[in-house]
């Protein structure tokens, strides 16, 4: 029995030992780990120019790439100067050969309205057209960056993707829908309509008091931010709808109806009222401050 009783102990310590030592597999139960390596694209980049002559209260429309910036600005001029800067991305210059005819846009004018209408594989209408492309190449990277001067009494319209959006110097009707963008807005009249989805909008109003209707800017989720001129007379509508709040440090708004200025909902009137401000926001922050103040 005692020998018995021996054999088993040595056992257990001599499995004891092999359990508590490393396990090495041999090279043939090893997986081969096959190495990543990334796929570099080649880049082209093209630059066009266009200039048209557009009369008074003429209309530009533009309709943005899936990703690019939107840059217009008002002048004195009759006309509209464009540059557009594109960039296309591929895997071999016969490829870019196919995508740059594509992703690029086309310029249409007429006595009193230009368009610019941006054409490309996002736009699958566009893409049935288009007999034996490869389907490869569909989703490949390529934007561009539009810069306009306008009229200054020019109407405006924009419909873009992803990408900054800026304004400045114009004073007919604006309306902007863009999926995601920061948009920089800074006009001193006119009727304005801002819709994003998701971003961020710094809307200033430089003068006292708005030439025309107004402005109505709505953002699904991001941040408002407003700055308004010492004396600057409108009246102001502000909600946020569901998470977030309005920070109100402009000491010169007082309450116009109920319910007042409180954290999510503003009725409220600056100086001897004018022009209507309806300013939305889903989740995010509405902030509204004097020109030049810090943002808290």
């Amino acid at each position: 029995m005692a020998s018995i009783l021996k054999l088993i102990l040595s056992t257990a310590c001599a499995l004891a030992v092999l359990v508590s030592l490393p396990v090495s597999s041999s090279p043939a139960s090893q997986k081969t780990k096959t190495p990543t390596t990334a796929i570099t694209l080649l880049k082209r980049t093209a630059t066009r120019t266009e200039t048209r002559r557009l009369g008074y209260g003429g209309t530009v429309t533009i309709l943005g790439a899936p990703k690019g910036s939107v840059t217009v600005e008002g002048w004195s001029r009759n006309e509209v100067a464009l540059t557009a800067e594109l960039e296309w991305q591929a895997e071999t210059e016969a490829d870019l050969d196919l995508l740059a005819p594509l992703n690029n846009f086309a310029f249409d004018d007429d006595t009193d309205h230009i368009r610019i209408l941006t054409t490309g594989t996002h736009d699958r209408a566009f893409m049935k057209k288009i007999k034996n492309f490869p389907k490869r190449l569909l989703n490949l990277p390529w934007k561009i960056d539009y810069k306009l001067r306008v009229p200054a009494s020019t109407d405006v319209e924009i419909d873009t993707g992803h990408g900054p959006v800026s304004l400045s110097g114009v004073e007919g009707a604006l309306r902007v829908n863009a999926t995601e963008s920061e948009a920089s807005i800074t006009l001193t009249g006119g009727t304005v309509s801002v819709t994003i989805a998701a971003g961020n909008v710094n809307l200033s109003i430089p003068v006292r008091s708005w030439r025309g209707g107004g402005a109505e800017v709505r953002i699904a989720a991001g941040v408002l931010n407003v700055d308004l001129p010492a004396g600057f007379n409108g009246d102001i509508d502000a909600d946020v709808l569901r998470a977030g709040k309005i920070v109100n440090t402009y000491e010169g708004l007082d309450t116009r109806e109920k319910p007042g200025i409180t954290e999510r909902t503003m009725r409220a009137r600056a100086g001897a009222g004018g022009a209507f401000f309806r300013f939305t926001v889903g989740d995010g922050v509405i902030g509204i401050k004097k020109t030049g103040q810090v943002s808290q």
